[in-house]
């Protein structure tokens, strides 16, 4: 779900030259699970998602309306939003007993932990996104776009963490750089770096979302390096 949600998010901020935004709204989502499980006691997987959500769609339409003020310098803008929302979670932790392992579940994720109720639960979310995007052009611009960008990150960042939402959005749009089917290139990429880095983890026995940032890196890089020889091949 997450590779293939991902890729065509991931050429759209490529096109769009904004990198940060993906990490920067995973960030924030991140902050809304962290508050809501602190100002509510053993919390349901509705009101995690409601906090969640409602901080991603505020982050979005501030982003948005920077847009439309400070566009050459939205990029640092998302940037400092980034750092500001990760400073709270530090602050937000500072007094927890177990503020490690919230930090780490938060970054880093805990894939093998998800049940089948909450890819069911977030699939009916990817599902929505993909229909939109695909089959309603129109959404890919404006605040539409800032809008399914916060719904599909605070899905994603609940499921496998701040660092590989960032992985499985850039990297996968970075092997399907000015190819002639970005989508189909970037689907393959994804979808071959979970698999890969879901294998590995299990056979070696560590934590799933680390290996599978490692694993879209090394895929992205072999698809990058692919193309190339090929191209130079063909030139000859």
């Amino acid at each position: 779900m997450i590779a293939l949600t991902h890729a065509p998010l991931g050429i759209e901020v490529l096109r769009r030259g904004i990198i940060f935004i993906d990490i920067a709204v995973a960030q924030i989502a991140g902050l809304g699970v962290i508050l809501a499980k602190i100002v509510f006691h053993d919390p349901s997987l509705y009101i995690v998602q409601g906090v969640a959500l409602s901080l991603a769609i505020l982050a979005g339409s501030f982003f948005y309306k920077m847009e439309t003020i400070v566009q050459e310098s939205l990029e640092a803008v998302i940037g400092v939003s980034f750092v500001l929302a990760a400073s709270i979670v530090l602050l937000v932790l500072s007094g927890s007993t177990q503020a490690g392992e919230d930090l780490t579940h938060l970054l880093g994720g805990q894939v093998l932990f998800v049940t089948w109720d909450m890819v069911l639960s977030h699939g009916v979310s990817y599902l929505c996104i993909l229909v939109l995007w695909f089959f309603y052009p129109v959404c890919r611009s404006g605040f539409s776009f800032y809008l399914i960008f916060a719904f599909a990150l605070t899905s994603s960042v609940q499921l496998v963490g701040v660092y590989l939402v960032f992985s499985s959005l850039i990297l996968p749009a970075l092997a399907a750089l000015n190819t002639q089917r970005p989508h189909i290139v970037a689907w393959s990429c994804g979808v071959s770096s979970v698999l890969l880095g879901m294998v590995v983890s299990i056979l070696i026995d560590y934590p799933s979302g680390p290996i599978m940032v490692v694993s879209f890196v090394l895929v992205a890089l072999s698809f990058i390096t692919g193309r190339t020889l090929l191209t130079r091949t063909t030139t000859r």
